[in-house]
C-alpha cells in the first residue's frame, strides 16, 4: 500500500454530437446506447473502484466489486485476481474490526500462497492483519505481523509494501513509547519514497510525524503538522485509510484540548505556507 502508499481516479468519457434543431418533419431517433469500454469493465479497474469506494467509506459497494472480481478470478483460474480481491475485502473487514471475517480471508490468502507458490499473498495477509490489530490496539501482535510483511516484501522485492510498512510500523513504535525507533522508521519511509519519486510531495507520512510529536507532548508542532496534512490531503484529493486516520483524529482532538484558542488559530493560519519538506526538516531528527 504506497499511499503516495498511495490515490486512484477513474475517468469515464461519454461523448455525443451536438443535437440538431428539430422540425415537425424530422423523425426523432433514440440516442445510440454506448457500450462500456473494456477498460471500464476490466477487473483491474473494478479493483481500483473498490479501493476508492473503501477509502470513501462505502464498504457495501466496495465489497460487491471485489466479490465480482473474485468470481472472475476463480472462473479463469487467475491467482492475481483472486489474491487482490481477497486482499481488498480484508481492508473492508478493518472498518468494523471484524476479526472473524479477516481470519476467513487470511486463510484463503494462505491457501492461495501455498497452491501458487507465490509469497506475495502471505505478505498481503501479514500486512492486513497488522493493520487490523493496530486498529484494535494490540500493538505486540501488530508489530509481529508488520515484521513478517516487511521480511517477505524485502525478500521478494515488493518495494511499495516495504516502504509503506515503515510508515505503518512507526505508529506501533510511538504507541509503545519507542520514539527513537519511530523517528528512524519515518525517516526511512521518506528516504524510500524519495528513491521511488524524488519530486513527490508525500503528505501521507506526515500523519505519523504528527502522532509522534503529539505523543512527545509537542502540541504546537503536532497541530502544525496535522493542519498541513489535512490541507495537502484536500489539495491532492487523498482519503486516509481507517488505521491511518485514527491517530490523526486523536492528534487533532488532543491539540484542540491542550492549546488555547488563540494559539491554535495562530498556528492554523501560519501553517499555510508549510510543505512536507519544511516540516521534515523542522521536526524529524
Amino acid at each position: 500500500m504506497i499511499h503516495c502508499l498511495f490515490t486512484l481516479t477513474i475517468l469515464v468519457g461519454l461523448s455525443c454530437s451536438a443535437p440538431k434543431e428539430k422540425t415537425i418533419e424530422e423523425p426523432q431517433e433514440e440516442p445510440p446506447v454506448q457500450e462500456p469500454t473494456k477498460e471500464e469493465e476490466s477487473p483491474k479497474e473494478l479493483l481500483k473502484q473498490a479501493y476508492q469506494l473503501f477509502k470513501e467509506g462505502n464498504d457495501a459497494e466496495s465489497i460487491q466489486l471485489a466479490e465480482r472480481v473474485l468470481a472472475i478470478g476463480r472462473e479463469t483460474n487467475n491467482d492475481t485476481l483472486i489474491g487482490k480481491s481477497l486482499s481488498s475485502m480484508c481492508r473492508n473487514a478493518q472498518r468494523n474490526l471484524d476479526t472473524t471475517r479477516l481470519a476467513e480471508l487470511s486463510n484463503e490468502l494462505a491457501k492461495l500462497s501455498a497452491s501458487s507458490g507465490d509469497q506475495q499473498w502471505m505478505m498481503y495477509r501479514a500486512h492486513m492483519n497488522a493493520e487490523m490489530w493496530r486498529l484494535i490496539g494490540d500493538m505486540d501482535k501488530a508489530e509481529r505481523f508488520y515484521d513478517e510483511s516487511m521480511r517477505i516484501s524485502s525478500e521478494i522485492g515488493a518495494t511499495g509494501m516495504f516502504t509503506i510498512d515503515h510508515f505503518n510500523k512507526s505508529f506501533v513504535s510511538v504507541a509503545k513509547g519507542d520514539f527513537e525507533t519511530a523517528n528512524a522508521l519515518i525517516k526511512k519511509y521518506y528516504e524510500l519514497r524519495k528513491e521511488a519519486d524524488a519530486t513527490s510531495e508525500d503528505a501521507y507520512g506526515l500523519i505519523a510525524l504528527a502522532y509522534l510529536l503529539e505523543q512527545q507532548k509537542n502540541y504546537p508542532g503536532a497541530h502544525e503538522v496535522a493542519v498541513v496534512t489535512r490541507r495537502l490531503f484536500n489539495e491532492q484529493n487523498l482519503f486516509p485509510e481507517p488505521p491511518d486516520e485514527k491517530p490523526l483524529l486523536m492528534v487533532e482532538a488532543k491539540v484542540k484540548s491542550e492549546l488555547d484558542a488563540s494559539e491554535w488559530q495562530e498556528i492554523s493560519t501560519q501553517s499555510v505556507e508549510e510543505s512536507v519538506s519544511s516540516l521534515l526538516e523542522k521536526y524529524l531528527e
